[in-house]
Order: structure tokens, then C-alpha cells, then sequence
């Protein structure tokens, strides 16, 4: 039997392969390069406040008149019904456990100028589900959040694929996720996700201050221990956890993007890099 010649494959610019440039087409997508020669805090958020920066606060609600909050710019929250079925509502409740409030209380003091939205898929006594999360976490890239604040995660290893995919479908719609670490030494997601921030707490008390890790999967360390943190009925109340390290990250982020909002959050993550306290010296 005679055996086929085997050709090389030429490609044109018809017959390239999916994900592929045509060469008549790589001067259409020049990228200017306004980098300085050395990135600072300075360039990085100096004179920001997170003005234009939608902020979402995925977790318990937002209690909206808390005096360390301030106005809120929308607010739904996610519910299953008899049926099976997860539906999104207008937020006519709040907060119901207090610690949406505390991270959103968090994210204002370091960006005042920002637009925080808050979508509700725990219940009180910090409760929820894994359906109802995923549902939220995909209203939120659907609403294009900017940067999306997630003190929360998972142990359940059925919604890790799900999980894994909305993060990898947020990161290329520049949909910002900024997830805490667990508290415990456990396996939760998805702060372990490449392509999300991960965030667990420093001991020092200025909320500026965060640590770019050189040993991941936590990426970076921020301020989460005896703060003084908003809470229900316009109190505050002392706590401790990397839930509250975390929304300094993501209002650190607000900074960044508000001065920057063409960074992409490979971008991000690396001017965050390069301006942590232990790197930025």
C-alpha cells in the first residue's frame, strides 16, 4: 500500500489555527507601555480614592446607613426557592450577620470614593451554600465588578470545577477577585486559585502595610488582626481573621484601578507585587 506523503502544514492568514495572529494583523494590536522605569506606591495609588471603582462585597449583605459604610450603590441578594431554583432579588433585609458590613467598612476607609455593591449569599449565623455562592459569584462577573471582595470560602470539593471556572472567567473579563485564606490549615477554594488574589493576615496596624508572600499559595498578607471593625446596628466590635485582611487588599486594589484602570489583573497582581512593604524598600 502506498504510504501518504507527509507535508508540512502551510498556514495563511485563513488557515491559521484557532488563538492565532495573522501576521498582517500584529501592527493592529499595539499595546502602549506607560510603565515607569521603577513602580512605586506612589505612581501605583498616590493621590487615589477609589473614585469610579465598583467595589462588590460578595458575603452577608451590607448593612447600607452604617457610619463606616456610608451609601450603597446597589444591593441584591440570592436565595433557593422550594423548587430548586436560585433567584436574585433587590436586598430589602441587609445585612444579617454583620460581617459584610465589616468588610465593606474595611474597603471605605482605605477607597471612600468608591462604589460599593453588595450581593448576599450567606444567610445569618453565616450560613449558605455552594449553589447559592457560585450562583452569586457569576451575578458578579456578569455585573462586572471591577473588584470583587470574597472573605469566604469553600471546603466542598463538588463545586471546585465550577468555582475554578468562574475565576478563570473572571480573571479575562478583568473582573478582580480578592479571596481570603482560611483560617484553618485546610483545603478551601478559591483563595488557592492562580487566578484569583489570595489574601492572610499581618500583625501590624497600619492598613497600608501588606507583604507580598514569596512562598504561595497565599500571595499576600494584610492588616487582620484586633481591628476595630463595623459592625451591626452602626456598632464596631474587635475581631481577628484573614476575612478582614482581605477587603484591604481589595481597597488597595480600588486605589490602584482607580489611577490605573487599564490594568489587566495579571497587571494588578504585579504592581501589588512590586509595591508591598517587604519588596517596595
Amino acid at each position: 500500500m502506498a504510504q501518504a506523503e507527509n507535508k508540512p502544514e502551510r498556514y495563511t492568514g485563513e488557515t491559521l489555527p484557532a488563538w492565532s495572529l495573522p501576521a498582517a494583523a500584529a501592527e493592529t494590536i499595539g499595546i502602549g507601555a506607560e510603565w515607569p522605569e521603577r513602580v512605586t506606591r506612589d505612581w501605583a495609588l498616590g493621590g487615589s480614592t477609589g473614585a469610579g471603582i465598583r467595589v462588590c462585597i460578595l458575603d452577608s449583605g451590607v448593612q447600607a446607613d452604617h457610619p463606616l459604610v456610608g451609601s450603597l450603590e446597589g444591593a441584591v441578594a440570592l436565595r433557593k426557592t422550594e423548587d430548586g431554583e436560585i433567584v436574585v432579588e433587590d436586598d430589602t433585609e441587609g445585612d444579617l450577620c454583620g460581617h459584610g458590613t465589616a468588610c465593606a467598612g474595611i474597603v471605605r476607609s482605605l477607597a471612600p470614593d468608591c462604589e460599593i455593591h453588595s450581593v448576599r449569599v450567606l444567610g445569618a449565623g453565616y450560613t449558605g451554600s455552594g449553589p447559592v455562592l457560585l450562583a452569586g459569584l457569576e451575578h458578579a462577573i456578569r455585573a462586572g465588578f471591577d473588584v470583587v471582595n470574597m472573605s469566604l470560602s469553600t471546603t466542598k470539593k463538588q463545586y471546585v470545577d465550577r468555582l475554578h471556572e468562574l475565576a478563570d472567567v473572571a480573571y479575562f473579563k478583568r473582573v478582580m477577585l480578592v479571596a481570603s485564606a482560611h483560617n484553618m490549615p485546610v483545603e478551601s477554594f478559591p483563595w488557592r486559585f492562580a487566578s484569583v488574589i489570595s489574601v492572610g493576615s499581618h500583625e501590624q496596624h497600619d492598613p497600608q502595610v501588606f507583604y507580598a508572600n514569596p512562598s504561595p499559595p497565599v500571595e499576600f498578607f494584610a492588616r487582620g488582626l484586633n481591628l476595630d471593625i463595623a459592625w451591626l446596628g452602626g456598632q464596631t466590635i474587635r475581631a481577628t481573621g484573614n476575612s478582614f485582611a482581605t477587603p484591604h487588599i481589595a481597597g488597595i486594589c480600588a486605589l490602584i484601578l482607580a489611577k490605573h484602570p487599564d490594568l489587566k489583573p495579571f497587571q494588578l497582581k504585579s504592581v501589588l507585587h512590586l509595591t508591598a512593604s517587604n519588596v517596595d524598600v
